[in-house]
């Protein structure tokens, strides 16, 4: 709870630093607050306590994932200062919603009241849809802006909808309240019908398939550093929540009929093989690196959609996965700033000749790119390797394969933008060395490997 006040205030801080016309202090001024924020959420990590009739609770969950979201926000706000450094006067309000979107992103993943879920999916979808279309001259921008606003409204409509039948099956918000009634005898049936409809307005969110269409196009047209923060933080945001939804409120315990337990295992199933099918496949056709990296996205769906089918024990591979790919994410998408600054669009023509012109960012991206395929000493490699273990344990060998095949598919892709940079001739100069672009690169990328090489450091966390 502390942590979610602290966050809020660091944001309205932001504001004032406009108001006082502290423009030059508010990024390093908001990474300080952020690192402060991150110590006060290790000082709160392994209590177990409840605030305001347990709207919000902080367990060892929320607070892992919690520290994975600020730290990503602290990258994200970094990187603001270059990408923003031509519109100075609104660089204030792009923190400032980033700091209220993180607010969101706790707030989801620290609920304990339906009514507090909600409350934090809408404050990030709000600010995703705002800097979707931050840029007002862009036809692109706000093509994409309109289009998340109305695909993200009907998910949380449904959303909604789904809540309030689980209010009316249980008559309370609580989610512990509502996961004590779901072992009961006689459990209405508009329970699973509500839990239905609110994981399908969650799937939405993380863009998993068959609801991912309008991912492409969001992140195509999105300025660039909202595709960053919309493929890392805003996907890991709502895996997590829809993770803790299903396991908080003992949805696959209550389905005691074998029948129902397993279809609810054949739809996961099915969701994770198509994510991971589509997004690769459709992936190999892309020319344009952030649609290329959007069905990747799609297909990493899939793949954290595994740990489902092991939710009593697979939250450390969760975090562990995610927190690999955010990395990654970060690590490539600081490059792409970096090559497409003053470019039209995103081409991969943009990055021919990277490693002869830039050696240490192509290095960089193709370290980054070889991760999310899952190579080794990186940790997008062991990431697989436990998800891959923990679900064979679990009997889904099938799945498992496919999820092998699709790997090695996504190896096609990553590898056409690195050949891209080392087979190809230099098209453009690029000048200059913009310190923070370098600095969260060359960290993130770090910390991936780190975590490739300490795997325990995050799997034990949950455990």
């Amino acid at each position: 709870m502390n942590t979610l006040i602290a966050i809020t205030g660091l944001g309205i801080f932001c504001l004032l630093f406009e108001i006082l016309n502290f423009r030059k202090g508010i990024i390093p001024f908001t990474i300080l607050g952020l690192l402060g924020v991150l110590a006060l959420n290790f000082y709160e990590f392994g209590s177990t306590e409840s605030y305001y009739n347990n709207m919000i609770t902080v367990s060892k969950f929320s607070t892992s994932f919690s520290s994975l979201f600020i730290i990503l926000t602290i990258f994200l706000v970094a990187l603001s200062h270059n990408f923003y450094e031509n519109h100075p006067t609104k660089i204030s309000d792009f923190v400032a919603i980033k700091i209220f979107l993180l607010a969101g992103g706790v707030a989801m993943v620290s609920f304990g009241n339906l009514a507090m879920f909600f409350l934090g999916i809408e404050i990030l979808s709000i600010a995703l849809y705002v800097l979707a279309a931050s840029e007002r001259l862009n036809l692109k921008s706000n093509e994409a802006g309109m289009k998340y606003f109305l695909m993200g409204s009907f998910a949380s409509g449904i959303i909604l909808f789904g809540i309030c039948l689980i209010y009316g099956a249980m008559g309370s918000f609580d989610v512990v309240e509502i996961s004590e009634y779901s072992l009961s005898a006689e459990l209405p049936i508009w329970f699973p019908i509500g839990m239905v409809l609110v994981t399908i307005g969650m799937l939405f969110k993380i863009a998993a398939v068959p609801f991912h269409f309008w991912a492409p196009d969001v992140y195509e047209g999105s300025p660039a550093l909202t595709t960053a923060l919309m493929s890392t933080l805003a996907k890991v945001v709502a895996i997590a929540t829809l993770f803790k939804l299903i396991s908080s409120l003992n949805f696959i315990p209550s389905l005691e009929n074998q029948d129902h337990l397993n279809t609810f295992e054949n739809i996961i199933i099915f969701i994770s093989i198509a994510s991971m099918t589509v997004g690769n496949i459709m992936a190999l056709r892309q020319v344009n690196v952030k649609r290329m990296l959007a069905f990747s996205g799609i297909s990493h769906a899939g793949f954290m959609l595994m740990t489902f089918l092991t939710a009593a024990t697979s939250a450390g591979v969760l975090l562990y996965y995610t927190a690999a790919y955010a990395l990654a994410g970060i690590a490539a998408f600081s490059v792409i700033l970096y090559v497409c600054k003053n470019q039209n669009d995103e081409d991969i023509t943009n990055f021919h000749g990277l490693g002869k012109t830039n050696p240490l960012l192509a290095a960089i991206l193709t370290a980054s790119l070889l991760s999310m395929a899952g190579i080794p000493i990186f940790s997008g490699f062991f990431a697989k390797l436990f998800l891959f273990n923990q679900t064979i344990q679990a009997g889904h060998i099938t799945l498992v394969i496919v999820a092998v095949i699709n790997s090695i598919i996504s190896v096609g892709y990553y590898f056409k933008l690195i050949l891209a940079m080392y087979s190809k001739e230099p098209n453009q100069e690029r000048t200059g060395k913009p310190f923070l672009i370098y600095a969260v690169a060359i960290v993130s990328i770090t910390l991936n490997i780190a975590l490739g090489l300490f795997p325990s450091l995050v799997l034990d966390l949950l455990n």
